[in-house]
């Protein structure tokens, strides 16, 4: 039997899998917890994913291995490959301003047509226009700018700074992917180069960037060696002190990696998910994680002024247009706190009241929102009297508003060119039968469960396969719900009304501080 591996390092945790070849059966996995926070250092992610190896039974016989991971966060490098500060994550909204000063200065059309996308505060672009204005000192020491799969890839692969790893600082080994490269705003998929006015404009001044390898262009082999990584807070993932009792990891973390392993390019994680779950033309997948999610896969760029759609490339050679949003399962979690209630207990609250929540809609932009890009914005409930403001109705409009958000989105993506066939519902929450069942009240399209499966890492595993024998795979995956179609139009009809007459209500054309979708 054959290995590979496939690695998730996400928001919240990494994960690891490991998985036959032939069938793409799994044969053991593991799992490690990253800090909190929208700001943490690299060194989390490294100690983490060598306690996820170490819990998956190591690397000894696995033949190719390849990682997917949060995309845009910002890794900023110095001469001697060092971690210059923690990395600025996706849902860091600090950079907000300095994604308004790029439109201002390249303007929101010039960018799409340039990166296929308007940059908004999660872009990395964004993230080192923040560091250049905020903290420039750093900025000028950063010799290289990476993201999170990319740096973590490198490390595997034996770099690192000299004292820290064996093949040393060689910051023109740091490798990257179409998919991930898409998410920076200064990589342009159309032509694949990256867009160096863009980010001599962000940073300040030029530095080395990834090499962005093809689908299953392979980022090398590794070299025998041992991977170790220290102790880290678990409140930044700096490097603790040896009297610190307070980590991630416990102790030193050691992982001992075979040389001739082949390595895959890696991808971002929502490519990463499109992959696992063998998506093609015709499939939207609506994620319901920490983030929301709606993306597919297309044959053509696209390209959207008004930001609401980034134009990303995936990780198959094709294109990956995608609306994200900032709140989605949390939505769940909030409202569940409220009521004193587990999700379980949620649902069946929910699916006691009528579509609609006689009335009662909530806005739930509840730590602002990417899309639309209001990124000081709050939740807000609309509708409440004497006769909307119950359990259930609450209950209710707290999926109904997670799958207008995600529904909006849809809309979106059809607008540059996406004809869906059907939907395919992946994410924790997607598991909760009034979520699937509001689901086919809120989609007009087919909606599908897949099961449960760690989708971004098993995209990473059959990248891996593919890598190493240059031939895609074909992994079954099975469905665990197709519930009957039943749209209602009043719940997105009342969603958008209290939208166009909130405050806050986004423009699209305007790209403001109050007002700009992305």
């Amino acid at each position: 039997m054959t290995l590979v591996a496939g690695i998730d390092s996400s928001t919240q945790s990494c994960k690891v899998v490991v998985r036959d070849l032939a069938s793409g059966a799994l044969v053991r996995e593991g799992r490690a917890a990253h800090p909190e926070g929208t700001e943490v250092h690299p060194d989390a992610w490294w100690a983490a994913l060598l306690s996820a190896l170490t819990a998956a039974g190591g690397l000894d016989d696995v033949a190719a291995i390849s990682i997917a991971g949060q995309q845009h966060g910002m890794v900023v490098l110095d001469a001697d490959a060092r971690v210059i500060r923690p990395a600025l994550l996706w849902n860091d909204t600090r950079s907000a301003q300095a994604a308004r000063d790029l439109i201002d200065e390249f303007g929101a059309a010039d960018l799409a047509s340039r990166t296929g996308s308007v940059p908004v505060a999660s872009f990395t672009a964004t993230k080192l226009r923040w560091l250049r204005d905020a903290e420039p000192d750093a900025a000028a020491r950063v010799a290289a700018v990476a993201l999170p799969h990319d740096w973590l890839t490198w490390r595997l692969r034996g770099y690192g700074p000299a004292d820290e790893s064996e093949l040393g600082p060689v910051l023109e080994e740091l490798v990257t992917d179409r998919s991930d490269a898409s998410g920076t705003s200064y990589w342009n998929p159309r032509a694949g180069t990256y867009d160096r006015d863009i980010l001599v404009a962000a940073l300040g001044h030029d530095a080395v960037l990834p090499r962005v390898l093809g689908p299953a262009e392979p980022a090398g082999t590794t070299i025998a060696h041992t991977a170790t990584a220290a102790a880290t807070t678990a409140a930044t993932g700096r490097p603790a002190a040896a009297a610190e009792s307070t980590d991630v990891a416990g102790t030193t973390t050691t992982v001992t990696i075979p040389a001739g392993i082949v390595v895959g390019p890696g991808a971002g994680d929502n490519a990463g998910a499109a992959l696992g779950l063998g998506a093609t033309e015709g499939d939207v997948i609506v994620s319901i994680g920490t983030s929301g999610t709606v993306f597919a896969v297309t044959g053509a760029p696209s390209s959207d002024a008004t930001g609401t759609v980034a134009g990303f490339a995936d990780a198959s050679g094709a294109f990956l247009p995608l609306v994200a949003t900032l709140n989605a399962a949390r939505i769940l979690d909030s409202t569940a706190a409220l009521l004193g209630i587990d999700h379980d207990t949620l649902g069946t609250l929910a699916l006691a009241a009528e579509p609609g929540s006689h009335g009662l809609v909530l806005q739930p932009y509840f730590e602002g929102e990417r899309t639309p890009n209001l990124p000081d914005a709050t939740a807000t409930l609309f509708g409440m009297t004497m006769a909307s403001t119950t359990r259930e109705n609450l209950a209710r409009a707290s999926i109904e508003g997670l799958l207008c958000g995600l529904a909006d989105g849809l809309d979106a993506v059809r607008a540059v060119g996406v004809e869906p066939r059907r939907i395919l519902l992946i994410g924790g929450a997607a598991l909760n039968p009034a979520v699937q069942q509001i689901a086919a009240q809120v989609f007009d399209v087919a909606v599908t469960v897949p099961e449960p499966g760690e989708y971004v890492a098993n995209g990473a595993a059959l990248q891996a396969a593919w890598t190493l024998t240059g031939t895609r795979p074909s992994w079954p995956v099975s469905l665990v719900a197709s519930p009957a179609a039943d749209h209602r139009p009043i719940i997105r009809e009342q969603y958008a009304a209290r939208a166009a007459a909130a405050p806050t209500a986004p423009t699209p054309a305007a790209l403001t501080p109050i007002a700009s979708p992305a």
